[in-house]
């Protein structure tokens, strides 16, 4: 059954996209049958994805596609997919600044929602805010499961003092992190980060 991973910040540059990547191109490594649907209205992935068919001449065929989607379409839209069972996980990349009827809407169809933040007083307090939004939701959809995935943090730091500093927003913490790393904040949209995939097999085993 087809599983829905979604990627949910209030804030642009919590590093909802390059984890959304990495995760795809990790999970297309891995065998898996993945879709990637971005709703931000940039379209940052796709636009990435046409440069690396055409600089590197790729089969496009041949690679996990990237499709576009909008905040007031994707919830019936994953709906749809789930029901054909073509794949077997769709991540989705949501925008920053999505509504809160579309943040309701797509966690309602969601297995799994992923909050992303770094350790910034900033990011905390968005983060904070995003569970807040988020944690009605969990009434609604038994089978949501909601988790913080710490993202940029330097690789010296002890998982202790990440999980420390996050207890105060009451929610699941992955037992890893991103570590702050040019590999994972420049993402390839058709080849995967090897080192990625420990974080990938920590949220498979969440699912």
């Amino acid at each position: 059954m087809t599983k829905i991973i979604s990627f949910i910040s209030r804030k642009g540059g919590s590093g909802k996209t390059t984890n959304a990547i990495n995760l795809a191109t990790s999970m297309h490594d891995l065998k898996k049958k993945v879709l990637l649907v971005e709703t931000d209205p940039n379209y940052t992935l796709i636009s990435s994805r046409k440069i690396d068919v055409f600089k590197y001449k790729l089969n496009e065929s041949k690679l996990f596609p990237i499709v576009a989607s909008s905040d007031d379409e994707i919830a019936p839209e994953l709906e749809t997919l789930i029901s054909s069972g073509q794949y077997d996980y769709v991540i989705v990349d949501s925008a920053g600044k999505t509504t809160d009827q579309g943040i309701k809407e797509l966690c309602l169809v969601s297995d799994m929602v992923i909050i992303t933040t770094s350790l910034t007083q900033n990011d905390l307090l968005v983060a904070y805010q995003t569970v807040k939004d988020l944690k009605p939701a969990e009434k609604l959809n038994p089978k949501l499961k909601i988790f913080i995935l710490p993202n940029r943090i330097h690789s010296h730091t002890r998982i202790k003092t990440v999980r420390d500093t996050l207890a105060n927003l009451d929610v699941e913490m992955f037992d890893t992190f991103v570590p702050q790393r040019k590999i994972f904040t420049a993402p390839s949209t058709y080849k995967s980060e090897r080192k990625y995939r420990c974080i990938t097999k920590t949220i498979l085993e969440k699912l």
